[in-house]
């Protein structure tokens, strides 16, 4: 194996690699291993993210007293094991098997109980760690995802059978409207998302640095707010991060709101230096591992295995953190409401960062790691 360069870590967190989890080798982020017998939190990240989005929360977490582990999640970064192609397989990147991920892994390190905290497609990974094992992960924090709850099975079918599943009419709907749109999570699930992406015309280093900027609170348009359906008139309200003009790629999209010089050399939460580890680590994996996971979703392939969880609860205490200026929270009408009615029976608090947005831990970690620190000792309380 070629010896990949330092990560530029704050003092305190080390990089190692756990083999024989789940058939991968995970490649892990750890803090506060320097004693035995610390109570163990889990960082789970998103897309297109990496264990490395935890590090400016993972030194105050381990001075609190905590043990954190935080991994670089199948598909991503320098965890091997998988393969990504486009004409492969599916069903390793499916929900329940990245669950399966995170189980071995804090089992690894002798943890029979874990806090569990995730963000963007990490959330869904953290609430479905909780829902099918609250034994194991016995509080869970979703950041910027909120979790709806399992799909339902089709109920009450006796006399009127079940209507087999037919594509979902908003994405006519929205190719139909006078400025024709898409929704980024279907161009996700496309052939060639992932060259756009690893390929695109201003280089991965710059696609990225737009990305980040216009999901983040320095792009100055987010001033989210909810949304009243899952319609094309309603969706098309949302950034074109979420919904994209229809003939343009994500590094078109973005590359529109690349910030101009002189707020890159200002930026602080993400400073040229830290990106530079990103743009290496997508530039030499590309995307598909992370594009794996949206395809599982859209194809609906694995619903059915979903629904064995049908009507049931989160029921250990939970959380959810967002940056006030992240459209995450909204962009699936009716979910952040579902989350604290229902879906989850002990939810102990409801944050929205102002200053954040989508990359809430990053662009003010000194706000969340507050925020978690004080759901943790709740939860612990409880």
């Amino acid at each position: 194996m070629t010896s990949l360069p330092d990560i530029p870590l704050p003092a305190g967190i080390r990089s190692r690699y756990v083999d024989g989890i789940n058939g991968l080798r995970v490649h892990v982020l750890e803090a506060g291993f320097e004693t035995k017998d610390r109570p163990c939190v889990l960082l789970l990240h998103g897309f297109p993210e990496l264990a490395f989005s935890w590090r400016k929360v993972m030194p105050a977490l381990a001075a609190a007293g905590y043990h954190v582990i935080v991994p670089d999640q199948r598909g991503y970064g320098r965890t091997t094991g998988w393969t990504a192609d486009y004409d492969g397989d599916l069903a390793p990147f499916r929900l329940f098997n990245l669950v399966r991920d995170a189980l071995g892994l804090v089992a690894a390190f002798g943890y029979k109980q874990v806090d569990v905290v995730g963000h963007d497609f990490g959330s869904p990974v953290a609430s479905w760690c909780a829902l099918v094992r609250p034994d194991v992960f016995h509080s869970v924090v979703m950041m910027s995802a909120p979790f709806g709850g399992p799909p339902p099975l089709p109920f009450n079918t006796v006399d009127a059978p079940a209507k087999p599943p037919v594509e979902d009419p908003v994405h006519r709907e929205l190719a139909a409207l006078p400025r024709p749109r898409k929704h980024y999570q279907w161009y996700y699930s496309t052939r060639k998302a992932n060259a756009d992406m690893h390929r695109a015309p201003q280089g991965v280093h710059d696609f990225l640095r737009a990305y980040y900027h216009h999901k983040s609170a320095d792009w100055t348009d987010n001033k989210p707010y909810p949304l009243k359906s899952w319609s094309a008139s309603e969706l098309a309200k949302l950034p074109t991060y979420y919904v994209m003009d229809a003939g343009e790629t994500m590094a078109e999209t973005v590359a529109k709101e690349m910030p101009p010089p002189a707020a890159i050399a200002a930026n602080q939460w993400l400073p040229d230096r830290e990106l530079a580890y990103y743009s290496a680590e997508f530039g030499r994996t590309g995307f598909q591992g992370g594009l794996q996971w949206y395809r599982c979703g859209t194809s609906g392939a694995f619903n059915d295995e979903l629904q064995l969880f049908a009507g049931r609860t989160i029921d250990v205490p939970s959380c959810f953190i967002s940056g006030k200026q992240d459209w995450g929270t909204y962009q699936r009408p009716g979910v952040v409401e579902a989350m604290q009615a229902s879906t989850c029976t002990k939810m102990l608090g409801c944050h929205l960062v102002d200053g954040a947005g989508h990359w809430v831990q990053q662009e003010q970690p000194a706000v969340v790691s507050r925020l978690l620190l004080d759901f943790l000792a709740k939860a612990h309380a409880g």
